[in-house]
């Protein structure tokens, strides 16, 4: 296994790139530390799978470098980089048995019988496909296909990393969060680094320990899938994680501090500091729908009508749209056995949970304990 580190990564599939709206991957730093579960998180034609087929080999970055603990690779196959790598359909070879399929790699290797078996047995009961191992790979469900890649790039144990480019999107869905556990299970076993990529924030969240979100060719956060939710650094990470994601409210600095539709809302006077320092962007007020709470109206300086009710069994999402030119909807998450007012209500944003945002990234927070 491997640190993998990004030095000023950069690609375009343009000729000549004129601006950062030629690029797939704008220029990035960033670490893949050794034996860690991570996951690349984001929506489609962000960049997730450039940037893997790039640390795999299988694309040369137009700028910057790719090091494999402290060394350079750019000039390396993927062979010579020593990756396994998992695709979105599995990759097996119809005509051989699942023994066969995971034992190849070894036998490539030239290890022994002995050791092949051993460990394509050892693989198989991580995967719990043992009873498997003597039949043809083409008789196999599709979901059975891809645990028999998934072994394949498991049982090298000489890998620097392994990884996964969205290998759930061919299972059945009830399969996906026993697979999702599956491979956490592996990682903690085998103890390799996995790079997972994928745009369900669930998968990510149940597979790795730290995510880093890409948005625009761009890693914009990377941490814990708490830290993703509780402290977004950029607004896009606030509407990507979460559900419903975040509330996003344009605000203004006003004489009496942070003002909305005229109305001053009660934020820390060390927050109004920093927004007046860096004055002159798009100022938002971001907060968690779970956080929204729904009040009387004479305990509010905000106010509007519950516009929706969304049941979801174990908890409710109400639309409160706001009495304001633009109308702003704002998202509540409430527990089920929460009442729901009905008509006109207030509307509360408790101060730890205020998020503020100059040009789409985080400027402080609240509260730094949190």
């Amino acid at each position: 296994m491997a640190e993998i580190r990004l030095e000023q990564l950069a690609h375009s599939y343009h000729g000549a790139p004129s601006g950062p709206a030629d690029y797939a991957l704008r220029p990035m730093d960033h670490v893949w530390e050794q034996g860690g579960a991570y996951a690349l998180l984001g929506p489609s034609g962000c960049g997730k799978s450039t940037l893997l087929n790039i640390i795999s080999g299988l694309l040369v970055p137009s700028e910057g470098r790719v090091l494999y603990d402290g060394k350079s690779v750019n000039d390396l196959t993927p062979q010579q980089r020593n990756i396994a790598q998992v695709f979105q359909f599995p990759v097996v070879y119809d005509t051989m048995t699942v023994h066969e399929n995971l034992a190849f790699p070894l036998r490539n290797q030239g290890q022994s019988r002995e050791r092949i078996d051993a460990r394509v047995r050892e693989v198989a009961e991580a995967l719990e496909i043992e009873p498997l191992l003597n039949r043809k790979a083409q008789n196999l469900t599709a979901d059975e296909k891809q645990k028999v890649s998934m072994g394949r790039g498991l049982v090298r144990d000489d890998v620097a990393a392994i990884l996964f480019d969205e290998p759930l999107t061919v299972i059945d869905p009830q399969l996906k969060w026993r697979l999702r556990r599956k491979l956490k299970e592996i990682h903690q076993r085998f103890n390799v680094t996995m790079v997972y990529v994928t745009h369900d924030q669930l998968e990510a969240s149940t597979f790795a320990d730290k995510i880093a979100v890409m948005y625009e060719g761009q890693i914009v956060q990377f941490g814990t899938p708490r830290e993703l939710f509780e402290n977004p650094q950029h607004t896009f990470v606030g509407y990507f994680i979460g559900s419903p994601g975040m509330n996003l409210l344009d605000i203004a600095l006003g004489a009496s501090g942070v003002e909305f539709d005229g109305h001053a809302l009660a934020v820390p006077d060390a927050i109004v500091d920093q927004l007046r320092q860096r004055e002159g962007g798009r100022l938002q007020l971001g907060i968690r729908p779970e956080f929204v709470q729904l009040v009387a109206a004479d305990d509010a300086v905000l106010h509007g009508y519950v516009d929706l009710v969304q049941d979801q069994g174990t908890f409710k999402i109400v639309d409160v749209r706001l009495d304001a030119p633009s109308a702003p909807v704002i998202k509540a998450r409430l527990g089920e056995e929460a009442s729901v007012p009905e008509g006109r209500t207030g509307v509360h944003f408790p101060e730890a949970w205020q998020r503020f945002y100059i040009d789409d990234h985080l400027v402080g927070v609240a509260d730094e304990n949190l």
